[in-house]
């Protein structure tokens, strides 16, 4: 069984999560956008009991009726997602916040039907190592 450590962007908040994903989606809708402030987030799947925080408390934000955001309240980091009605026993970690975000490859974009329209050609766009040479 493998364990896969993460945290927020300060480090106040540390977890740790064993097993295999279920899944790792890369969602597009608006509400995570809004709340990562990015076009897209990526989210791993785990059964609820796979997850143990293991330094400090997230903060706990319900961004809809039974959507529980769990964030860093010091750095604001994006942690996990519970919804409880829809997926019982079941909670998202954002995958970006692995130690090692390639741990667990992503394996299907959700909600697309609220994807943003320019997202669909992102992989065309000219791609530069670091910043694109100043003109």
């Amino acid at each position: 069984m493998s364990t896969i450590t993460g945290g927020c962007h300060c480090g106040a908040i540390r977890y740790e999560v064993e097993g295999d994903a279920i899944v790792h989606a890369l969602c597009h809708c608006r509400d995570c956008r809004l709340h990562a402030g990015a076009p897209v987030v990526g989210w791993t799947m785990y059964p609820e009991s796979a997850l143990k925080v293991t330094k400090g408390e997230p903060k706990i934000y319900n961004s809809s009726e039974h959507g529980r955001r769990h964030f860093c309240g010091h750095c604001g980091t994006g942690l996990f997602y519970i919804n409880a009605d829809m997926l019982p026993g079941v909670i998202d970690i954002q995958s970006a916040t692995y130690d090692d975000p390639e741990v667990v490859p992503a394996t299907m974009h959700i909600q697309v039907a609220e994807r943003l329209r320019w997202m669909e050609h992102a992989h065309e766009l000219p791609a530069f190592e670091r910043y694109p040479p100043q003109p």
